[in-house]
């Protein structure tokens, strides 16, 4: 498959799974939980989605697809992005405040989602 239809499959799976993810984190942490919680949470229920969906559908062929392997490289992955992203969400609201925070969490996602696609198409979805 070419890098344009992962890209675009990757694109279009993210967006599905970040709009969870989002809201999620949003609503945990505007009445439950500090922000930093929030976001781990919400990642945990994008990444359920994702893999599954990345791997049934935008890496889905010969030389990529699910695996236990395909998993647990997924975990390690999933595992620093969401370090990373946690981070970046919890320093903005320390420095500023949660709707600073809140709003800006997409800058993060962003990042981590480049960051993400890279490792997908290249080692975790890969036989």
């Amino acid at each position: 498959m070419t890098l344009k239809r992962h890209l675009g499959r990757y694109a279009l799976s993210g967006l599905l799974q970040w709009a969870l993810e989002y809201a999620v984190v949003l609503a945990l942490s505007q009445w439950l939980l500090p922000i930093a919680a929030a976001n781990v949470i919400g990642r945990v229920c994008g990444a359920l989605f994702g893999f599954w969906l990345n791997g049934r559908w935008t890496f889905a062929g010969h030389s990529h697809g699910l695996s236990r392997l395909a998993g647990l490289r997924f975990v390690l992955v999933w595992a620093a992005m969401t370090a990373l992203n946690t981070t970046w969400v919890g320093l903005i609201a320390h420095h500023t405040d949660l709707r600073t925070a809140q709003l800006l969490k997409p800058v993060g996602d962003i990042i981590t989602a480049g960051l993400g696609f890279l490792l997908s198409r290249h080692w975790v979805y890969r036989r």
